[in-house]
């Protein structure tokens, strides 16, 4: 009995641009899984008088972001491409930097805002993308994606002001 084969993706979106908005994804994936592992180990490692409120603000931060990653990852499945993965596939793609050594906790506030900026720039360039492709699913992963990523740095900058 011969092998079963898949018949090839026909899903209205070329080949090259599905390549295209998976790479995009890819970004975007290695921007969340960075500032997830941020994130979680800043819950793990702030101290200070605000600690509780950090504390459990960055753990429902942590968790959402976690939560996002599937999406990401299965959304570039979904258009035929592999998702990336490990540390220093994510360490090459990612415009989010690793923290070295514990900072102080309005200090892990102010870089998980740019954290969460720096992943807002990575999927507006990928929206173009997608627009251009006609895709409305990767466009509306990433508007969502958007929306939680500015208001939780609009939220965290809030901590920040006087």
């Amino acid at each position: 009995m011969a092998p079963v084969t898949a018949p090839p993706i026909d899903i209205g979106i070329p080949e090259g641009q599905r390549q295209k908005i998976a790479e995009g994804l890819g970004r975007v994936l290695a921007d969340s899984t960075v500032l997830y592992a941020k994130t979680h180990g800043f819950h793990w490692n702030v101290t200070g008088p605000m600690f509780n409120t950090l504390h459990l603000m960055f753990m429902e931060q942590y968790t959402e972001l976690w939560n996002a990653l599937d999406e990401i990852a299965e959304r570039i499945r979904a258009l035929g491409c592999p998702a990336p993965f490990g540390g220093s596939t994510y360490s090459g793609l990612s415009s989010v930097p690793e923290t070295h050594g514990i900072p102080a906790a309005l200090e892990m506030v102010r870089e998980l805002v740019e954290g969460h900026e720096a992943v807002a720039r990575t999927i507006r360039g990928v929206f173009a993308v997608a627009e251009d492709a006609n895709d409305q699913p990767t466009a509306d992963l990433l508007t969502q994606r958007l929306q939680i990523h500015e208001k939780t740095a609009w939220m965290l900058r809030s901590l920040l002001e006087s």
